[in-house]
Protein backbone atom coordinates (compact mmCIF):
# COMPACT_ATOMS: atom_id res chain seq x y z
CA UNK A 1 0.00 0.00 0.00
CA UNK A 2 1.33 3.46 -0.88
CA UNK A 3 2.18 6.01 1.80
CA UNK A 4 -0.62 8.20 0.46
CA UNK A 5 -3.17 5.37 0.75
CA UNK A 6 -1.95 4.56 4.26
CA UNK A 7 -2.29 8.19 5.32
CA UNK A 8 -5.78 8.42 3.81
CA UNK A 9 -6.86 5.21 5.55
CA UNK A 10 -5.53 6.45 8.89
CA UNK A 11 -7.40 9.74 8.51
CA UNK A 12 -10.66 8.03 7.59
CA UNK A 13 -10.50 5.60 10.48
CA UNK A 14 -9.16 8.04 13.07
CA UNK A 15 -7.76 5.03 14.95
CA UNK A 16 -4.12 4.72 15.96
CA UNK A 17 -2.36 1.85 14.21
CA UNK A 18 -1.53 0.14 17.51
CA UNK A 19 -5.24 0.12 18.45
CA UNK A 20 -6.35 -1.62 15.28
CA UNK A 21 -6.93 -5.38 15.14
CA UNK A 22 -4.12 -7.37 13.58
CA UNK A 23 -6.51 -10.13 12.53
CA UNK A 24 -10.19 -9.76 11.63
CA UNK A 25 -12.38 -12.84 11.17
CA UNK A 26 -15.82 -12.62 9.58
CA UNK A 27 -18.85 -14.92 9.65
CA UNK A 28 -20.50 -13.84 6.40
CA UNK A 29 -24.13 -14.58 7.18
CA UNK A 30 -27.43 -13.63 5.56
CA UNK A 31 -26.92 -14.02 1.80
CA UNK A 32 -30.07 -16.10 1.42
CA UNK A 33 -32.17 -13.94 3.71
CA UNK A 34 -31.12 -10.81 1.86
CA UNK A 35 -32.16 -12.37 -1.45
CA UNK A 36 -35.52 -13.50 -0.08
CA UNK A 37 -36.26 -9.99 1.19
CA UNK A 38 -35.57 -8.71 -2.33
CA UNK A 39 -37.83 -11.43 -3.81
CA UNK A 40 -34.76 -12.93 -5.51
CA UNK A 41 -33.50 -16.53 -5.60
CA UNK A 42 -31.04 -17.45 -2.84
CA UNK A 43 -28.20 -17.84 -5.31
CA UNK A 44 -28.46 -14.14 -6.14
CA UNK A 45 -27.66 -13.41 -2.50
CA UNK A 46 -24.47 -15.44 -2.83
CA UNK A 47 -23.58 -13.58 -6.01
CA UNK A 48 -24.01 -10.23 -4.25
CA UNK A 49 -22.06 -11.60 -1.29
CA UNK A 50 -19.00 -11.91 -3.54
CA UNK A 51 -19.11 -8.14 -4.07
CA UNK A 52 -18.99 -7.69 -0.29
CA UNK A 53 -16.02 -10.04 -0.12
CA UNK A 54 -14.22 -8.02 -2.78
CA UNK A 55 -14.67 -4.63 -1.09
CA UNK A 56 -13.85 -6.02 2.38
CA UNK A 57 -10.66 -7.70 1.18
CA UNK A 58 -9.55 -4.60 -0.71
CA UNK A 59 -10.25 -2.32 2.25
CA UNK A 60 -8.38 -4.56 4.70
CA UNK A 61 -5.45 -4.52 2.29
CA UNK A 62 -5.65 -0.70 2.04
CA UNK A 63 -5.77 -0.42 5.85
CA UNK A 64 -2.79 -2.76 6.10
CA UNK A 65 -4.68 -5.27 8.27
CA UNK A 66 -2.33 -8.19 8.84
CA UNK A 67 -4.92 -10.94 8.31
CA UNK A 68 -8.54 -11.31 7.22
CA UNK A 69 -10.25 -14.69 7.66
CA UNK A 70 -13.60 -15.27 5.93
CA UNK A 71 -15.99 -18.12 6.75
CA UNK A 72 -16.94 -19.12 3.20
CA UNK A 73 -18.38 -22.62 3.59
CA UNK A 74 -18.90 -24.55 6.80
CA UNK A 75 -18.73 -28.32 7.06
CA UNK A 76 -22.46 -28.20 7.91
CA UNK A 77 -23.36 -26.32 4.71
CA UNK A 78 -23.25 -29.54 2.69
CA UNK A 79 -26.81 -30.14 3.95
CA UNK A 80 -28.06 -27.43 1.60
CA UNK A 81 -29.75 -28.19 -1.77
CA UNK A 82 -27.34 -29.50 -4.41
CA UNK A 83 -28.20 -26.71 -6.82
CA UNK A 84 -27.13 -24.12 -4.24
CA UNK A 85 -23.93 -26.04 -3.45
CA UNK A 86 -23.08 -26.31 -7.15
CA UNK A 87 -23.53 -22.56 -7.51
CA UNK A 88 -21.32 -21.89 -4.47
CA UNK A 89 -18.58 -24.06 -5.99
CA UNK A 90 -18.92 -22.14 -9.26
CA UNK A 91 -18.61 -18.81 -7.43
CA UNK A 92 -15.54 -20.04 -5.56
CA UNK A 93 -13.87 -21.19 -8.77
CA UNK A 94 -14.79 -17.93 -10.48
CA UNK A 95 -13.46 -15.86 -7.57
CA UNK A 96 -10.11 -17.66 -7.63
CA UNK A 97 -9.72 -16.94 -11.34
CA UNK A 98 -11.16 -13.43 -11.63
CA UNK A 99 -9.61 -11.99 -8.45
CA UNK A 100 -6.15 -13.42 -9.07
CA UNK A 101 -4.79 -10.29 -10.75
CA UNK A 102 -6.16 -8.07 -7.95
CA UNK A 103 -4.68 -10.37 -5.33
CA UNK A 104 -1.28 -10.07 -6.96
CA UNK A 105 -1.54 -6.32 -7.57
CA UNK A 106 -2.42 -5.72 -3.91
CA UNK A 107 0.30 -8.05 -2.63
CA UNK A 108 -2.30 -10.26 -0.87
CA UNK A 109 -1.31 -13.75 0.25
CA UNK A 110 -4.00 -16.45 0.15
CA UNK A 111 -4.37 -19.47 2.39
CA UNK A 112 -7.21 -21.98 2.73
CA UNK A 113 -8.28 -23.79 5.91
CA UNK A 114 -10.71 -26.69 6.11
CA UNK A 115 -10.99 -30.17 4.66
CA UNK A 116 -10.62 -30.69 0.93
CA UNK A 117 -13.14 -33.56 0.83
CA UNK A 118 -16.14 -32.89 -1.38
CA UNK A 119 -14.68 -29.87 -3.17
CA UNK A 120 -14.60 -30.49 -6.96
CA UNK A 121 -11.16 -31.06 -8.48
CA UNK A 122 -11.52 -28.09 -10.83
CA UNK A 123 -12.10 -25.79 -7.83
CA UNK A 124 -9.19 -27.29 -5.91
CA UNK A 125 -6.90 -26.66 -8.89
CA UNK A 126 -7.81 -22.96 -8.99
CA UNK A 127 -7.49 -22.65 -5.22
CA UNK A 128 -4.05 -24.27 -5.27
CA UNK A 129 -2.92 -22.08 -8.18
CA UNK A 130 -3.89 -18.89 -6.36
CA UNK A 131 -2.21 -20.06 -3.16
CA UNK A 132 0.99 -20.89 -5.05
CA UNK A 133 1.08 -17.66 -7.05
CA UNK A 134 0.49 -15.48 -3.98
CA UNK A 135 2.77 -17.39 -1.58
CA UNK A 136 5.59 -14.84 -1.76
CA UNK A 137 3.35 -11.79 -1.33
CA UNK A 138 3.91 -9.70 1.78
CA UNK A 139 0.64 -7.83 2.30
CA UNK A 140 -2.60 -8.86 4.00
CA UNK A 141 -3.05 -12.59 4.51
CA UNK A 142 -6.46 -13.60 3.16
CA UNK A 143 -7.49 -16.85 4.84
CA UNK A 144 -10.57 -18.54 3.40
CA UNK A 145 -12.35 -21.13 5.56
CA UNK A 146 -13.86 -23.60 3.07
CA UNK A 147 -15.50 -26.86 4.17
CA UNK A 148 -14.35 -25.80 7.62
CA UNK A 149 -15.62 -26.69 11.08
CA UNK A 150 -13.93 -25.84 14.37
CA UNK A 151 -14.69 -29.21 15.96
CA UNK A 152 -13.44 -31.13 12.93
CA UNK A 153 -10.26 -29.05 12.96
CA UNK A 154 -9.59 -29.95 16.59
CA UNK A 155 -10.33 -33.64 15.99
CA UNK A 156 -7.87 -33.66 13.09
CA UNK A 157 -5.23 -31.96 15.24
CA UNK A 158 -5.74 -34.39 18.13
CA UNK A 159 -5.46 -37.36 15.77
CA UNK A 160 -2.14 -36.08 14.43
CA UNK A 161 -0.84 -35.52 17.96
CA UNK A 162 -2.00 -39.01 18.99
CA UNK A 163 -0.05 -40.49 16.08
CA UNK A 164 3.08 -38.67 17.27
CA UNK A 165 2.56 -40.04 20.79
CA UNK A 166 1.99 -43.53 19.39
CA UNK A 167 5.26 -43.31 17.44
CA UNK A 168 6.91 -42.14 20.68
CA UNK A 169 8.15 -38.97 18.98
CA UNK A 170 6.07 -36.94 21.43
CA UNK A 171 5.43 -37.43 25.14
CA UNK A 172 1.95 -36.77 26.57
CA UNK A 173 3.39 -34.35 29.10
CA UNK A 174 4.82 -32.28 26.23
CA UNK A 175 1.34 -31.47 24.95
CA UNK A 176 0.55 -27.81 25.62
CA UNK A 177 -1.69 -25.07 24.25
CA UNK A 178 1.17 -23.92 22.05
CA UNK A 179 1.75 -27.40 20.67
CA UNK A 180 -1.93 -27.98 19.92
CA UNK A 181 -2.06 -24.65 18.10
CA UNK A 182 0.80 -25.84 15.89
CA UNK A 183 -1.34 -28.78 14.74
CA UNK A 184 -4.40 -26.71 13.83
CA UNK A 185 -5.17 -25.53 10.29
CA UNK A 186 -4.25 -22.02 11.43
CA UNK A 187 -0.72 -22.93 12.57
CA UNK A 188 1.52 -19.88 12.39
CA UNK A 189 -1.37 -17.41 12.21
CA UNK A 190 -2.26 -14.93 14.96
CA UNK A 191 -5.56 -15.52 16.73
CA UNK A 192 -8.36 -13.20 15.60
CA UNK A 193 -8.57 -9.97 17.57
CA UNK A 194 -11.99 -9.10 16.18
CA UNK A 195 -14.81 -11.45 15.12
CA UNK A 196 -17.48 -9.82 12.95
CA UNK A 197 -20.84 -11.49 12.29
CA UNK A 198 -23.51 -10.19 9.96
CA UNK A 199 -27.30 -10.77 9.88
CA UNK A 200 -27.73 -10.29 13.62
CA UNK A 201 -27.18 -13.89 14.72
CA UNK A 202 -25.68 -14.22 18.20
CA UNK A 203 -23.68 -17.43 17.78
CA UNK A 204 -20.26 -18.47 16.48
CA UNK A 205 -21.42 -21.43 14.36
CA UNK A 206 -18.45 -23.75 14.90
CA UNK A 207 -15.98 -21.15 13.60
CA UNK A 208 -12.41 -20.99 14.92
CA UNK A 209 -13.47 -22.41 18.29
CA UNK A 210 -9.94 -22.58 19.67
CA UNK A 211 -8.68 -19.37 18.12
CA UNK A 212 -11.42 -16.94 19.21
CA UNK A 213 -11.07 -17.58 22.95
CA UNK A 214 -10.29 -13.90 23.55
CA UNK A 215 -11.62 -12.32 20.37
CA UNK A 216 -13.82 -9.24 20.60
CA UNK A 217 -17.26 -9.84 19.05
CA UNK A 218 -19.04 -7.34 16.82
CA UNK A 219 -22.49 -8.14 15.38
CA UNK A 220 -24.49 -6.16 12.86
CA UNK A 221 -28.09 -6.64 11.78
CA UNK A 222 -27.06 -6.07 8.17
CA UNK A 223 -26.91 -9.13 5.95
CA UNK A 224 -23.57 -9.83 4.29
CA UNK A 225 -24.51 -8.40 0.85
CA UNK A 226 -25.30 -5.11 2.64
CA UNK A 227 -21.94 -4.95 4.45
CA UNK A 228 -20.05 -1.83 3.37
CA UNK A 229 -16.64 -0.30 3.99
CA UNK A 230 -18.24 2.05 6.54
CA UNK A 231 -19.44 -0.99 8.50
CA UNK A 232 -15.92 -2.39 8.57
CA UNK A 233 -14.65 0.96 9.82
CA UNK A 234 -17.37 1.02 12.48
CA UNK A 235 -16.34 -2.43 13.71
CA UNK A 236 -12.67 -1.41 13.88
CA UNK A 237 -13.48 1.80 15.77
CA UNK A 238 -15.62 -0.11 18.28
CA UNK A 239 -12.82 -2.62 18.74
CA UNK A 240 -10.26 0.14 19.29
CA UNK A 241 -12.42 1.68 22.03
CA UNK A 242 -12.64 -1.53 24.05
CA UNK A 243 -10.47 -2.44 27.03
CA UNK A 244 -9.03 -5.90 26.36
CA UNK A 245 -8.05 -7.41 29.71
CA UNK A 246 -7.51 -11.10 28.82
CA UNK A 247 -8.75 -12.17 32.25
CA UNK A 248 -6.85 -9.45 34.12
CA UNK A 249 -7.96 -6.16 35.63
CA UNK A 250 -8.52 -2.89 33.83
CA UNK A 251 -5.49 -0.62 33.77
Amino acid sequence: MSDRSAATAAAELNVDVERRPRHIAVIMDGNGRWAQRQSLPRIEGHRQGVASVRRTVEECSRLDIEQLTLYCLSSENWKRPQTELDFLMHLLEQYMIEERSTIMDQDIRVRIIGRRDGIPDRVLREMDKTIELSAANGGTLLCLAINYGGRAEMIDAIRRIACEVQKQSLKPEEISEELLADYLDTAGMPDPDLLVRTAGEMRISNFLLWQISYSELWVTEKCWPEFQVDDLHHAIRDYAARDRRFGGLAK
